[in-house]
């Protein structure tokens, strides 16, 4: 029951019991609900409380007594009554200097940073949070959240190790809306509509999902009034965003976060979060007063020590949060623990997660405590923890990222086996390294190799089918003149710049579409796959489409039966890959024949014989798994013609399961159907790969595995 408007103002939090410091937020209980806050400069703090989303002016203010309502620098009060999807908000009243840092405006109605759930979105106006006098009508709300009710059934974490790991990178909106995704326009770019098509996700192979960032973000905050649609621009790190909900009731959003959750793990797929933890939607100094800004602004950002009315600027994105600090500190550890332990996710993904290693003056710090707080957090243990080892002004921390436990986007990978299959020269060696799991750079003799997450493609750039079909990006309708996205992809469009009937042309791009994919889930590490790249999506070319909630950056659903055959393909390449042992191996893989350990032997033209020479367009490599009698050979022919392949020995015979040059269904090959290589050499026609495998004891293992 909401509280009644005849109720509005109450003059000071005397009239209402003190309510205490713990914990941060908003926390219902039986009788009320205790409200807490921090804010170390505030002189004055009043609680709004809103029956309604259209409410123009709260329907009740509360006065925070700073002697009875203030305890060291935090906030407290316990209001009453009040019930589960009430909003409320907050005003600061405090200095406004922003030469020390300060800026307090008594006008501007602030989110609470611990809001599980965010309202008001349809009247929302972020330029009013920049103009001066009260934004009430266009402020965003806090939803008073009980998470105590929501019925888990018996959910449990699928704990899938990194060992036998396949993750999906995809956007939750772009996933189903789609019109070809088959779903009512109610459901399609939801939560719900993620569920509808798990089935698909299953018969892919995936056991996991990264989903880009689900944390309530501000959609306005784009040029030229564009759509912030990627995500990276949160405004409440413990809500799940509104726009991805199709219920309409202030609490649907979480429900049905929750019930999205439950489902992929019935089906055995795990949920990673992309967290954005390096900056906030308030932007530079001209930006808007949400929150963080209005409550601490010193306290939750890095402010330029030469002048503390500038931001810091490590993210690219006008500010940088004081991730160090104490307050931000726990803040953000609170943040994790309350979406696995609430929400049940099962890891997260760390955007710029370098700029989680400086400290509260933009230093780089040898043992940040946020990263090795969360490194050795007992709630964390079973979670995924990857790093995207960079940030925005610098800082490249692959290979060296603080931790035990971090995982880390490998860069080096995509950018090598890009490089590798346009025939760059004296990519061979950086071939040979980032198929072992890239020892070169991870260089601790104990790390797991499977803690460098691969990948080809991300979100961040082109597409597969992009990376294939255009040497340069086009993002001339982002509306900033080609001059955004990065400028160096490392792409080769075959012969013609976008789109082409040529069958030369096609023919090439789906070689070199199905030769990356085949290094990816071949290699020895945690593959990622791009959402879409499995049946060829394309963004047209552009490589920034963080602005485009459109058709440019959506899944196409049509595309699964024009390209069918890729997709079959993948499928096939993800099911040989996750049969076999020698590819979820926890170590590096021995060099050499080995008689007991798993082993890699690298090859050339002839056996034995790498070529190693800057002037070498191909690689083979033998793997061996004694215990589990496994014996793999593979191929990789970047060299613009064919090359003849003397093969090593077998202990039985060869059969070939995967040859990226030939048509479908005869480019990957369940291992019963495979043909046995009747010679001792095997010709690779140019830009492709092919894969064999040796014994019967292996077949029956992949059979059963695809069966």
């Amino acid at each position: 029951m909401l509280i009644s408007a005849r109720r509005r103002n109450v003059a000071a939090g005397a009239d209402l019991p003190r309510g205490h410091t713990y914990p941060l937020g908003a926390t219902v209980y039986p009788d009320g609900v205790n409200f807490c806050l921090y804010s170390k400069n505030a002189r004055l703090v009043e609680l709004l409380i809103f029956d309604t989303p259209d409410d123009k002016t709260p329907q009740r203010i509360i006065k925070l007594d700073p002697k009875l309502n203030r305890t060291a620098n935090y906030w407290h009060i316990f209001v009453p009554d009040l019930r589960p999807g009430q909003l409320y908000a907050y005003r600061a009243h405090g200095p406004y200097d922003p030469q020390r840092g300060l800026r307090y405006d008594g006008q501007k109605v602030l989110l609470d940073p611990y809001a599980r759930g965010v309202s008001c979105w349809h009247n929302y106006d972020r330029e009013a949070a920049k103009r001066p006098g009260d934004n009430c009508t266009h402020a965003l709300k806090g939803v008073i959240v009980d998470n105590r009710t929501y019925d888990w059934e018996d959910d449990i974490h699928p704990q899938v190790s990194y060992e036998t790991s396949v993750i999906y990178e995809m956007h939750v909106g772009g996933f189903t809306r789609h019109e070809s995704a088959g779903l009512t326009e109610n459901l399609r770019g939801t939560f719900a509509g993620l569920i509808e098509k798990i089935p698909y996700l299953k018969s892919l192979g995936i056991t996991a999902v990264e989903l880009m960032p689900i944390q309530q973000f501000d959609e306005q905050d784009a040029p030229m009034g564009r759509t912030n649609y990627w995500g990276y621009s949160p405004v409440a790190f413990f809500a799940p965003h509104t726009g991805y909900s199709s219920a309409k009731d202030p609490l649907g959003p979480l429900n049905e976060f929750r019930d999205m959750v439950k489902a992929l793990h019935k089906a055995g797929i795990e949920v990673i979060l992309d967290v954005v933890f390096n900056h906030t939607a308030e932007g530079s100094e001209i930006g808007p007063t949400l929150s963080f800004r209005g409550l601490e602004n010193g306290a939750y950002y890095i402010l330029n020590p030469d002048d503390k009315s500038r931001y810091a600027n490590y993210s690219g994105c006008g500010n940088t949060m004081n991730a160090n600090f104490s307050i931000m500190r726990r803040l953000i550890i609170d943040c994790l623990h309350y979406w696995v332990q609430v929400m049940h996710v099962d890891g997260f993904r760390f955007d710029l997660a370098s700029i989680l290693s400086r400290g509260e003056k933009g230093e780089p710090l040898e043992a940040p405590p946020l990263l090795w707080s969360i490194d050795s957090d007992p709630i964390l243990a079973g979670t995924k923890l990857i790093a995207e080892a960079w940030d925005a002004a610098g800082l490249y921390q692959v290979g060296s990222f603080i931790g035990e436990r971090f995982a880390e986007w490998n860069g080096q990978f995509r950018d090598d086996i890009r490089r590798f299959y346009k025939s760059e020269p004296g990519l061979v060696g950086n071939l040979a390294a980032r198929v072992m799991g890239s020892p070169d750079i991870y260089r601790s003799p104990t790390r797991n190799p499977n803690h460098s997450i691969h990948f080809i493609t991300s979100h961040d750039g082109f597409t597969l089918n992009d990376l294939v079909s255009y040497n340069e990006k086009h993002n001339l309708i982002n509306g900033e003149q080609n001059r955004d996205g990065n400028d160096y992809n490392f792409s080769w469009n075959c012969g013609v710049e976008g789109f082409t009937k040529a069958p030369r042309i096609m023919r090439l791009r789906l070689k070199q579409t199905k030769n990356l994919l085949t290094v990816l889930f071949l290699s020895q590490g945690t593959p990622m796959l791009l959402m879409g790249d499995e049946v060829r999506r394309t963004q047209h070319g552009n490589n920034n489409a963080y602005c485009h909630d459109n058709e440019i950056s959506w899944l196409d659903w049509r595309l699964i039966k024009k390209n069918a055959d890729l997709l079959r393909f993948t499928k096939g390449l993800i099911s040989f890959s996750q049969s076999l042992e020698i590819f979820k191996q926890d170590q590096i893989l021995t060099l050499g024949n080995h008689p007991t350990l798993p082993s890699i032997t690298w090859h050339g033209i002839k056996p034995n014989c790498p070529d190693w020479n800057a002037t070498s367009h191909s690689l083979a490599f033998e793997l061996r798994h004694p215990g589990q009698a496994e014996h793999v050979y593979v191929a990789f022919n970047a060299y613009w013609e064919d090359l003849t392949f003397k093969l090593p020995p077998a202990d039985q015979a060869w059969h070939r399961v995967i040859d990226t040059a030939r048509r479908s269904p005869e480019d990957c090959l369940v291992a019963i159907e495979a043909p046995r290589v009747e010679a001792d050499e095997i010709t690779v026609e140019a830009y492709s790969a092919v894969v064999l495998i040796d014994l019967f004891r292996t077949q029956l293992n992949i059979d059963a595995h695809q069966s």
